[in-house]
C-alpha cells in the first residue's frame, strides 16, 4: 500500500468496528445489536421510553397526571406529546433530592383514591380522578388534613408546567418570538393604560 487516499482511509476505517467485533463481550454484542436495531427504525419512529426513576405503576400515573394538567387541544398537544413525563424523569435522576416526595406524593394520590374509592388513581373513573385533584389543586380552598396532597400536586404542576413550556411545542405554543429589535420604543399603548386608570 503505497499511497493512501481518502477511499482507503474511509474502508479501513470502516473494517475497524468490524475487527472490534470479534473480541466483544455478549453485553457489548447485544448492545451493539440494539444500535444496529434502531438505526434501521424508519425514520420518524421513537423507541418506547424507559424511565430511569419511575416504576412502571408510576410511570403511568404520571403520564394520566400530566395529560390532566396539560391536555390536548386546538392550540397544541399534550403534555405527554411534549415530553413532559420524560423531562419529569431526567428531573428526578439528576436531582436526587426530590425523589422521595415524588415517590411520596403519587403514593399518596394512590391512597387518597383507595380511602374514597377502593381502587388506586389509574383504576378511578375521571370524574372519581378529578374530584380528588380538585381537592387539593385549589390550596385556599382546600379541607384540613390534605396538606401532603397539596404540596405534591403544586409542585407536580410546576413541573408539568416546566416541562411542557421549555420544550419545542411549549414555546411554539406560548408564540414566543425571542428578541425582536424594535425600532423606536413608543411606551405602553394607550388602551393598556387606560384600563389600568394611568
Amino acid at each position: 500500500m503505497d499511497k493512501l487516499n481518502r477511499r482507503t482511509m474511509l474502508q479501513l476505517l470502516g473494517a475497524a468496528p468490524v475487527a472490534a467485533g470479534f473480541t466483544w463481550t455478549e453485553a457489548e454484542a447485544a448492545q451493539a445489536a440494539a444500535a444496529a436495531q434502531t438505526a434501521r427504525r424508519p425514520a420518524g419512529a421513537k423507541a418506547a421510553y424507559k424511565p430511569k426513576f419511575f416504576t412502571p405503576h408510576e410511570w403511568a400515573t404520571v403520564n394520566v397526571l400530566v395529560n390532566l394538567i396539560i391536555p390536548k387541544d386546538d392550540r397544541s398537544g399534550s403534555a405527554t406529546d411534549a415530553g413532559v413525563p420524560e423531562f419529569m424523569d431526567f428531573m428526578m435522576d439528576d436531582q436526587p433530592n426530590r425523589q422521595t416526595a415524588m415517590r411520596g406524593g403519587l403514593a399518596w394520590i394512590d391512597h387518597e383514591c383507595e380511602n374514597r374509592h377502593d381502587k388506586r388513581f389509574l383504576d378511578c373513573t375521571p370524574e372519581q380522578r378529578a374530584a380528588v385533584l380538585d381537592d387539593i389543586a385549589w390550596p385556599q380552598k382546600a379541607k384540613p388534613g390534605l396538606q401532603h396532597g397539596i404540596a405534591f400536586f403544586n409542585s407536580f404542576r410546576d413541573l408539568t408546567a416546566s416541562g411542557f413550556w421549555s420544550s419545542k411545542m411549549g414555546v411554539e405554543d406560548l408564540k414566543y418570538m425571542g428578541n425582536v429589535m424594535v425600532a423606536e420604543w413608543k411606551g405602553c399603548p394607550p388602551e393598556c393604560l387606560t384600563k389600568l386608570g394611568v
